[in-house]
């Protein structure tokens, strides 16, 4: 069972930038796709970006896209996002997420880490 964790968060201003990362435990990160989801209390989780688990695919969620890219370093067994040209909206705990390779999409995660704060200022 892979663990994760998340690091990289702050407080940052309006238009400024982030780098958030998510180390995991285990031999066998790179078998798991990786994926960026944020929370604000009171609102559902929302995806914000995943890579496959050999890194070829990459999917966004509108709302950052062209300003967020996640990336990987399987060597590091860790994941990234990238945030660029941050907005007070983007404002939430950032939590990290993986899910094994081949499980249908409907699969849940196989493991999520403790979240991270982006706290973005106007």
């Amino acid at each position: 069972q892979v663990q994760l964790v998340e690091s990289g968060g702050g407080l940052v201003q309006a238009g400024g930038s982030l780098r958030l990362s998510c180390a995991a435990s285990g031999r066998t990160f790179s078998s798991y796709s990786m994926n960026w989801f944020r929370q604000v209390p009171g609102k559902e989780r929302e995806f914000v970006a995943a890579i496959s688990w050999n890194g070829r695919i990459t999917d966004y969620a509108d709302s950052v896209k062209g300003r967020f890219t996640i990336s990987r370093d399987d060597a590091k067994n860790t994941a990234f996002l990238q945030m660029n040209s941050l907005k007070p909206e983007d404002t939430a705990v950032y939590l990290c997420a993986a899910k094994s390779r081949g499980v249908p999409i409907s699969a849940p995660y196989d493991a999520w880490g403790q979240g991270t704060q982006v706290t973005v200022s106007s």
